[in-house]
């Protein structure tokens, strides 16, 4: 018995979306990714287009200047946009899923109407504020504290690996949502825009092995005043705004790998099948053949893990942590062999930057840490299948 369901594209809308974004990729994206990748500069007008696309707004309500799709469509975009610039996607994934998703599900309709528009449209970049110098993964270990003084908080501290915190050398990020500890030890958000009394850039962090067209900074918050009406929901609510948007910044940063994945198939194929060796295509040599096949199916199957995540996933509500860290477990560390293997294939041509490889070789290993390193995902599948191990068998 046939089927017609497509995993990948499981409804037209989802298809038009995967044709519009691998369009924009290829006149748009693709042209420009070498040389930012090498100049370490955020390509802030090819943000304001996918803004004119819908790209920025893909989670959010029509209602409310969104796209209205779910969490397969947020995995196709960051596959295709990963496939050409995975620094490029890294900065719209810290925009629309870390900052637009999590905004719109959290915030109250003023809030909305204020702030909305112009993250949407591309007007405002925006980021979240979660590390901090001395804690990582111990997100429950944060320092950043606001205390309330009347109708504004006074909030401390430092916030690090922050995407999208300057623009450019010197130009702060436009809105940033920010985590930290109120009365009580408790886990509340902020929105902090730039020019808040106390807001200041620390420093750009420079040289990074790959991701090098998004940028990365410190922020600095010293008796920064924050109005309560910026403040999401009430104090206290946000360990659960912040689980739950962990969920998709998993499954699209695994969506991210998943395009490396795919590239790097598509280079070393083609340059099996045109470079010679010994009188014969590279592809006949059994050494290279093993680098291919196994490189296929390994993506193939992360793919399947990925969206039928994906697919699974109410963005309202929280309760996928273990297939969102498993398939980005999983996708991560396909993606940086995929790509090592991809650089084998290529040889000495794969070494050099004109063939791509290169570059995706050096995006893939953040993939591996950031958004949770590969250590924290095991403890989390680990911790959550020791409480209910039956559903391996329902």
């Amino acid at each position: 018995m046939s089927s017609t369901f497509d995993l990948y594209n499981p409804t037209e809308q989802h298809e038009m979306l995967r044709r519009m974004v691998r369009d924009f990729v290829r006149a748009e994206v693709e042209p420009q990714a070498l040389e930012h990748d090498r100049a370490e500069r955020f390509n802030r007008e090819l943000f304001r287009r996918a803004g004119e696309l819908g790209l920025l707004g893909i989670t959010v309500a029509e209602e409310h200047g969104g796209a209205g799709m779910d969490a397969v469509a947020a995995v196709i975009a960051h596959e295709e946009l990963s496939a050409s610039d995975p620094g490029f996607c890294l900065a719209y994934l810290a925009h629309a899923m870390l900052f637009v998703n999590n905004f719109y599900r959290n915030s109250d309709d003023a809030q909305r109407a204020r702030i909305l528009p112009k993250v949407v449209s591309g007007e405002w970049v925006g980021g979240m504020c979660m590390s901090e110098p001395h804690v990582g993964t111990d997100v429950l270990g944060m320092t950043t504290r606001a205390v309330r003084h009347g109708d504004e908080y006074r909030l401390t501290g430092r916030k690090m690996w922050i995407t999208n915190g300057m623009v450019d050398e010197q130009t702060l990020g436009d809105v940033f949502l920010v985590y930290a500890k109120t009365e009580g030890d408790r886990i509340s958000s902020f929105i902090v825009e730039k020019g808040a009394p106390g807001f200041e850039q620390g420093q750009k962090i420079r040289d990074k092995c790959g991701m090098r067209a998004s940028t990365t900074a410190e922020l600095v918050f010293e008796d920064c005043r924050v109005p309560v009406e910026n403040r999401l929901g009430e104090e206290g609510d946000s360990l659960m705004h912040m689980m739950r948007n962990l969920e998709l910044e998993r499954v699209t940063l695994a969506a991210m790998s998943l395009g490396i994945g795919m590239r790097c198939v598509q280079v070393m194929c083609r340059y099996a099948n045109e470079r010679k060796a010994f009188g014969k295509p590279l592809r006949d040599f059994g050494q290279i053949q093993r680098y291919i096949a196994r490189s296929y199916a390994q993506w193939k199957a992360a793919r399947a893990y990925v969206y039928d995540t994906a697919r699974r996933m109410d963005l309202g509500k929280p309760g996928n942590r273990v297939d969102s860290d498993g398939a980005k477990l999983v996708a991560t560390t396909m993606g940086k062999e995929v790509a090592d293997n991809a650089m084998q294939v290529l040889g000495g041509y794969g070494y050099v930057g004109e063939y791509v490889v290169e570059r995706l070789w050096r995006d893939a290993k953040l993939l591996e840490i950031g958004g949770g390193t590969l250590e924290a995902h095991e403890k989390n599948v680990t911790k959550d299948l020791a409480r209910s191990w039956e559903q391996l068998v329902s």
